[in-house]
Protein backbone atom coordinates (compact mmCIF):
# COMPACT_ATOMS: atom_id res chain seq x y z
CA UNK A 1 0.00 0.00 0.00
CA UNK A 2 1.33 3.39 -0.96
CA UNK A 3 0.25 6.64 0.61
CA UNK A 4 0.97 10.24 -0.21
CA UNK A 5 0.37 12.31 2.91
CA UNK A 6 -0.06 16.05 2.51
CA UNK A 7 -0.39 18.48 5.38
CA UNK A 8 -3.08 20.92 4.34
CA UNK A 9 -4.69 24.15 5.50
CA UNK A 10 -7.80 22.98 3.64
CA UNK A 11 -8.82 20.32 1.14
CA UNK A 12 -11.92 19.15 -0.68
CA UNK A 13 -13.16 16.42 -2.99
CA UNK A 14 -15.75 17.36 -5.61
CA UNK A 15 -17.68 14.73 -7.56
CA UNK A 16 -20.10 15.62 -10.33
CA UNK A 17 -19.81 19.32 -9.55
CA UNK A 18 -20.78 18.87 -5.87
CA UNK A 19 -18.49 18.93 -2.85
CA UNK A 20 -18.41 15.42 -1.42
CA UNK A 21 -15.92 16.03 1.43
CA UNK A 22 -14.02 19.00 2.75
CA UNK A 23 -11.74 19.70 5.67
CA UNK A 24 -9.84 22.56 7.21
CA UNK A 25 -6.44 21.95 8.86
CA UNK A 26 -5.36 18.34 8.60
CA UNK A 27 -4.19 15.72 6.13
CA UNK A 28 -5.11 14.84 2.58
CA UNK A 29 -4.24 11.18 2.01
CA UNK A 30 -3.93 9.58 -1.40
CA UNK A 31 -3.74 5.79 -1.13
CA UNK A 32 -2.87 3.17 -3.75
CA UNK A 33 -3.75 -0.46 -3.07
CA UNK A 34 -2.11 -3.56 -4.54
CA UNK A 35 -3.03 -7.25 -4.31
CA UNK A 36 -0.32 -8.00 -1.74
CA UNK A 37 -1.79 -5.53 0.78
CA UNK A 38 -3.29 -6.91 3.98
CA UNK A 39 -5.26 -5.73 7.00
CA UNK A 40 -1.94 -5.63 8.87
CA UNK A 41 -0.68 -3.08 6.32
CA UNK A 42 -3.80 -0.99 6.94
CA UNK A 43 -3.41 -1.08 10.73
CA UNK A 44 0.29 -0.17 10.54
CA UNK A 45 -0.22 2.60 7.97
CA UNK A 46 -3.19 4.16 9.77
CA UNK A 47 -1.33 4.21 13.08
CA UNK A 48 1.71 5.73 11.42
CA UNK A 49 -0.35 8.44 9.67
CA UNK A 50 -2.36 9.67 12.66
CA UNK A 51 0.76 9.77 14.84
CA UNK A 52 3.21 11.38 12.36
CA UNK A 53 4.62 14.45 14.06
CA UNK A 54 4.40 16.84 11.11
CA UNK A 55 2.47 19.75 12.66
CA UNK A 56 4.14 22.64 14.46
CA UNK A 57 4.10 22.84 18.23
CA UNK A 58 4.07 26.14 20.16
CA UNK A 59 7.80 26.59 19.43
CA UNK A 60 7.29 26.18 15.67
CA UNK A 61 8.89 22.72 15.57
CA UNK A 62 7.18 19.84 13.75
CA UNK A 63 6.46 17.88 16.89
CA UNK A 64 2.69 17.25 16.90
CA UNK A 65 0.42 14.87 14.99
CA UNK A 66 -2.92 15.40 13.28
CA UNK A 67 -4.43 13.69 16.31
CA UNK A 68 -2.65 16.05 18.72
CA UNK A 69 -3.95 19.02 16.73
CA UNK A 70 -7.50 17.63 16.56
CA UNK A 71 -7.08 17.92 12.78
CA UNK A 72 -9.12 16.33 10.04
CA UNK A 73 -8.40 13.77 7.32
CA UNK A 74 -9.65 13.18 3.79
CA UNK A 75 -8.79 9.78 2.24
CA UNK A 76 -8.83 9.35 -1.54
CA UNK A 77 -8.16 6.10 -3.37
CA UNK A 78 -5.68 6.60 -6.22
CA UNK A 79 -4.63 3.58 -8.28
CA UNK A 80 -2.12 5.66 -10.23
CA UNK A 81 0.24 5.57 -7.24
CA UNK A 82 1.19 2.08 -8.46
CA UNK A 83 2.09 3.26 -11.95
CA UNK A 84 5.10 1.59 -13.52
CA UNK A 85 7.01 3.81 -15.93
CA UNK A 86 9.82 1.36 -16.64
CA UNK A 87 8.93 0.80 -20.31
CA UNK A 88 7.89 3.43 -22.81
CA UNK A 89 5.85 6.52 -22.04
CA UNK A 90 2.50 4.95 -21.18
CA UNK A 91 2.35 4.02 -17.48
CA UNK A 92 1.28 0.50 -16.60
CA UNK A 93 -1.08 -0.01 -13.68
CA UNK A 94 -0.73 -3.79 -13.51
CA UNK A 95 0.26 -3.67 -9.79
CA UNK A 96 -2.86 -1.71 -8.79
CA UNK A 97 -5.60 -3.93 -7.38
CA UNK A 98 -8.87 -4.48 -9.20
CA UNK A 99 -11.99 -3.16 -7.42
CA UNK A 100 -12.99 -6.57 -6.00
CA UNK A 101 -9.78 -6.55 -3.92
CA UNK A 102 -9.22 -2.80 -3.50
CA UNK A 103 -12.71 -1.72 -2.38
CA UNK A 104 -12.83 -3.87 0.80
CA UNK A 105 -9.31 -2.74 1.73
CA UNK A 106 -10.18 0.92 1.07
CA UNK A 107 -13.30 0.59 3.22
CA UNK A 108 -11.24 -1.05 5.99
CA UNK A 109 -8.78 1.85 5.77
CA UNK A 110 -11.66 4.30 6.30
CA UNK A 111 -12.80 2.38 9.39
CA UNK A 112 -9.24 2.11 10.76
CA UNK A 113 -8.40 5.80 10.24
CA UNK A 114 -11.70 6.81 11.85
CA UNK A 115 -10.92 4.64 14.89
CA UNK A 116 -7.30 5.79 15.17
CA UNK A 117 -8.16 9.48 14.73
CA UNK A 118 -11.12 9.22 17.08
CA UNK A 119 -13.60 10.90 14.73
CA UNK A 120 -15.04 10.45 11.22
CA UNK A 121 -12.87 11.21 8.21
CA UNK A 122 -13.78 12.57 4.80
CA UNK A 123 -13.44 10.40 1.71
CA UNK A 124 -13.70 10.32 -2.01
CA UNK A 125 -15.75 7.68 -3.80
CA UNK A 126 -13.81 4.68 -5.06
CA UNK A 127 -13.54 4.75 -8.87
CA UNK A 128 -15.29 8.12 -9.26
CA UNK A 129 -13.96 10.98 -11.37
CA UNK A 130 -12.95 13.32 -8.56
CA UNK A 131 -11.62 16.84 -8.45
CA UNK A 132 -9.31 17.16 -5.47
CA UNK A 133 -8.33 20.62 -4.26
CA UNK A 134 -5.85 21.37 -1.53
CA UNK A 135 -3.81 24.10 0.01
CA UNK A 136 -0.61 22.30 0.97
CA UNK A 137 0.71 23.72 4.24
CA UNK A 138 4.47 24.05 4.34
CA UNK A 139 4.57 22.37 1.90
CA UNK A 140 4.75 19.08 3.76
CA UNK A 141 4.35 15.95 1.64
CA UNK A 142 5.42 12.47 2.75
CA UNK A 143 5.28 9.18 0.86
CA UNK A 144 4.96 5.87 2.70
CA UNK A 145 5.03 2.40 1.17
CA UNK A 146 4.07 -0.41 3.54
CA UNK A 147 6.35 -2.76 1.61
CA UNK A 148 9.48 -0.79 2.51
CA UNK A 149 8.52 0.84 5.85
CA UNK A 150 11.40 3.32 5.78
Amino acid sequence: MRAVIQRVSKASVTIGGRIHSQISKGLLLLVGIEDADTYEDIEWLSGKIVNLRIFDDAAGVMNESVKDKNGEIILVSQFTLHASTKKGNRPSYIKASKPEIAVPLYEKMIVQLTADLGKPIGTGIFGADMKVELLNDGPVTIIIDTKSKE
